[in-house]
C-alpha cells in the first residue's frame, strides 16, 4: 500500500492500490510517523494507483501545506488515466509540479541545485 524511503535529502512515498477515505488516513499517519520536521523535499509516486477520491486529494494537499511551510518542494509522479483529469480540474497542478517518474523529479531538482 505505501512504501517510504529517503534518497539523499528527498522523502519518496510510493503508493499502491486505491486511495479512499480509509486508506488516505492510513497513508497520512504513516507519512507523519516516518518524517521529521526537517523534511523539505517530497515526491509522491502514484504509478501504482488506479483510483483516488477527494480524500486522496486532501491528503496530498495536506502534505503540500507541510512542505510549503518549510519552503520546500513537493512533486507528484506517475499520474495516469482518470487521475490526470481530476488533478487538472482540481487545480492541483497550479501548486504542485508533476513529473512522469521519480527519476525525472530527482534529476530536475539536482539540476536546480547546480
Amino acid at each position: 500500500m505505501i512504501k517510504c524511503r529517503y534518497y539523499d535529502d528527498v522523502y519518496i512515498i510510493e503508493l499502491d492500490g486505491d486511495i479512499d477515505h480509509h486508506t488516505s488516513e492510513i497513508i497520512k499517519r504513516k507519512i507523519y510517523m516516518n518524517t521529521n520536521r526537517y523534511v523539505n523535499k517530497m515526491i509522491i509516486d502514484l504509478s501504482n494507483v488506479e483510483f483516488m477520491d477527494s480524500s486522496g486529494i486532501g491528503m496530498i494537499l495536506g502534505r503540500y501545506r507541510e512542505i510549503e511551510e518549510r519552503k520546500g518542494k513537493i512533486a507528484l509522479t506517475g499520474i495516469k488515466g482518470n487521475m490526470e483529469r481530476i488533478f487538472n480540474l482540481s487545480g492541483l497542478y497550479k501548486i504542485i509540479k508533476k513529473f512522469d517518474t521519480v527519476n525525472d523529479a530527482l534529476a530536475e531538482w539536482r539540476n536546480c541545485n547546480e
